[in-house]
């Protein structure tokens, strides 16, 4: 851990706003894009990401620095979007979201940039493939959802997966390849 996550962490352990403002800044993209992608729902990843930064402000001294604190934080933010999951799932209150393109992450690929587009149809039809690519990633189960939004779009090792998910390396691998060959088969219809 460098000297910056130390001081910040010790900030936070003293209940310093200021350093859960920091803390904020630093992590609220990618883990509203976690949120979003395995959801669906902006609303819903709002909410979510909102609850995430509150437990991990009131919950830091459980984190003993065993991983990176990333790794603690987006394990955090797995199990409340799971919790939520089941949660709307419950009140069969799952209804998507089309895809937002204003929504951050949407031009995940170019770090938020707008991506201009030298042919209109060329730009509808990826603005349709992201809502079919979404849709087909929020028709996964909630194991085969975590860990290709983990692995595929916030593009994190598989050991880092294994060390948010308390899963073996065997297991995450295979989820995976499943989630994979799920959406190649949602997608195929469409090309």
């Amino acid at each position: 851990m460098s000297e910056l996550d130390g001081t910040l962490l010790r900030r936070l352990r003293d209940r310093d706003e200021r350093a859960f403002t920091e803390l904020v800044e630093a992590h609220r993209d990618r883990v509203y894009n976690i949120t979003f992608r395995m959801l669906g729902n902006k609303t819903e990843a709002e909410d979510v990401a909102q609850e995430v930064f509150i437990t991990v402000f009131k919950t830091i001294e459980t984190f003993r620095g065993d991983s990176k604190f990333s790794t603690w934080l987006y394990r955090v933010t797995v199990n409340h979007t799971k919790n939520r999951i089941k949660y709307l799932a419950r009140r069969k209150d799952r209804d998507r979201d089309e895809f937002d393109e204003m929504s951050p992450g949407a031009n995940s690929a170019t770090n938020g940039a707008p991506v201009r587009a030298r042919q209109p149809d060329r730009a509808l039809e990826g603005a349709q493939m992201e809502v079919l690519l979404q849709e087909a990633i929020a028709s996964l189960d909630d194991d085969h959802r975590t860990v290709v939004v983990l692995r595929d779009i916030e593009d994190l090792s598989i050991e880092e997966i294994c060390a948010i998910t308390d899963l073996p390396d065997g297991t995450v691998k295979s989820r995976l390849h499943r989630a994979r060959l799920a959406l190649r088969k949602k997608l195929q219809r469409h090309v």
